[in-house]
């Protein structure tokens, strides 16, 4: 497993919002939703479309891949609504100061 790594600033990220960073070669989505932050690779695992493009909701909070609006939960990377069945990977998210790192999980 990585040790945590820099990847935004706070103010980078909107609440509710959400940013496409790239951890050791790896693409994930770092979601900011109800002054928490979440961190899951950037991939539906329906079809493979990017959840950095689809809305966050911080009542859940879950993100909405844009394709075909299969949502996931941000804690957990967990398929909440069809066509997603599957769970995509969760990262561990830390702020510092002014700065957001994650840890990231070993890939699914």
């Amino acid at each position: 497993m990585t040790d945590f790594q820099p990847v935004a600033r706070v103010d980078e990220v909107p609440d509710p919002g959400s940013l496409l960073v790239e951890v050791d070669d790896r693409l994930v989505v770092l979601i900011h939703a109800a002054g928490h932050w979440y961190a899951l690779d950037d991939v539906c695992t329906h079809d493979g479309g990017p959840l950095s493009d689809g809305p966050v909701d911080p009542a859940g909070p879950s993100i909405a891949c844009p394709r075909h609006g299969a949502k996931f939960d941000a804690k957990t990377g967990a398929a909440l609504t069809m066509p997603a069945t599957k769970a995509t990977v969760a990262h561990e998210v830390q702020v510092d100061g002014d700065r957001v790192l994650v840890r990231l999980a070993p890939a699914g």
